[in-house]
C-alpha cells in the first residue's frame, strides 16, 4: 500500500525566505500545480490525500470540490500555513467539512512541526501524519521517534516514511534531488519492512517554479520541478504498479487499523 499526500496550501515558502509575493499569485501557483497532479492521478486511476489549509480552500473552493468529486480525500492541514493557535485545529475542520461536505479525519502540521496530540484529538482527528522521524539540519531531529504508524494520547500517528536502516527520507526534497531508480530501491526497501509507504508532496511543486527566479528558491527545491517531476511521480506510479503495490487514501488504511486494534 503507498499513500500519497499533497499539501495543498497558500504558496508562502518566497515569504519565508525574504521575498513577496502577492497573495492571489500564491494562490494561484498552488492551484496551477494542484490541477496538473489532479490530471495526472486522474489519468492513472490513483487516489490520495490532500492536505489543505482552511485559507487556501476558502479562496478557493472550486479547487476543493473537484478533489472531491475526483475520489480524493480531504484532510486539514491548519487554517493558516504560516500562523499557528490551538483553536486553528477545530476550525480548520469544520471549515474543510463545509466546503467539502465531506467528513475530515486526519490533520497534518504546517511544515510538520509539534504538535498537542491530546488538543488533535479534543477536535476530533483520528489520524495526524505530522513527523518526519529523521534529521534534517535545522527542520528535524526525529531520529529516536518510530518510523512506523503509532498511537500516542489514543490519536494515530502516521509518520512520514524514511529508509529502513540509514533514515533517508522518502518525500518531496527527495524526489527533486535524488536519482529516481535509488527513490525506487529505498522504496522497495521499506515497503519490504513495513507493508507501506506514506510520502507527501506539495502541489505547487509542480508548477513551473524553476522559471520563476524571482521566488529566490534554491536549486534543491526548483530541480526537477513541474513537469519534470509530474514526469517522475508518474514514472513511480507505473513502476509501483507494475510490481503489485496499490495506492489509497489516507483515511481508508488508518481505519483499517483503528479497526484492527480496537478489536
Amino acid at each position: 500500500m503507498i499513500l500519497l499526500g499533497f499539501d495543498l496550501e497558500e504558496f508562502d515558502l518566497p515569504l519565508e525566505l525574504g521575498k513577496q509575493l502577492d497573495f492571489e499569485e500564491q494562490l494561484a501557483i498552488s492551484t496551477i500545480g494542484a490541477q496538473a497532479v489532479l490530471d495526472l492521478l486522474k489519468a492513472l486511476s490513483v487516489k490520495v490525500t490532500f492536505y489543505c489549509t482552511a485559507n487556501y480552500a476558502v479562496n478557493r473552493p472550486g479547487m476543493i470540490k473537484q478533489i472531491v468529486a475526483d475520489g480524493h480525500e480531504i484532510a486539514s492541514h491548519g487554517y493558516y500555513h504560516s500562523d499557528f493557535n490551538t483553536a486553528h485545529l477545530l476550525q480548520s475542520r469544520i471549515k474543510l467539512e463545509e466546503i467539502s461536505g465531506e467528513k475530515v479525519t486526519g490533520f497534518r502540521m504546517a511544515r510538520m512541526m509539534p504538535v498537542d496530540e491530546k488538543e488533535i484529538k479534543k477536535a476530533g482527528y483520528l489520524y495526524n501524519s505530522s513527523l518526519n522521524p529523521t534529521w534534517l539540519p535545522g527542520r528535524y531531529n526525529h531520529l529516536k521517534e518510530p518510523r512506523t504508524w503509532f498511537y500516542k494520547d489514543d490519536v494515530l500517528q502516521l509518520p512520514a516514511s524514511v529508509s529502513p536502516l540509514m533514515r533517508i527520507p522518502l518525500f518531496w526534497l527527495s524526489f527533486h534531488n535524488l536519482p529516481l531508480a535509488l527513490i525506487k530501491r529505498l522504496c522497495a526497501a521499506a515497503l519490504k519492512k513495513d507493508g507501506y509507504l506514506n510520502l507527501y508532496f506539495h502541489p505547487w511543486e509542480f508548477a513551473e517554479i524553476s522559471k520563476m527566479p524571482e521566488l529566490g528558491l534554491p536549486g534543491y527545491i526548483t530541480r526537477n520541478s513541474g513537469k519534470a517531476l509530474l514526469h517522475r511521480l508518474k514514472d513511480f506510479i507505473l513502476w509501483a504498479r507494475s510490481n503489485g503495490y496499490s495506492f489509497n487514501c489516507t483515511d481508508e488504511f488508518t481505519t483499517s487499523i483503528i479497526r484492527q486494534t480496537n478489536t
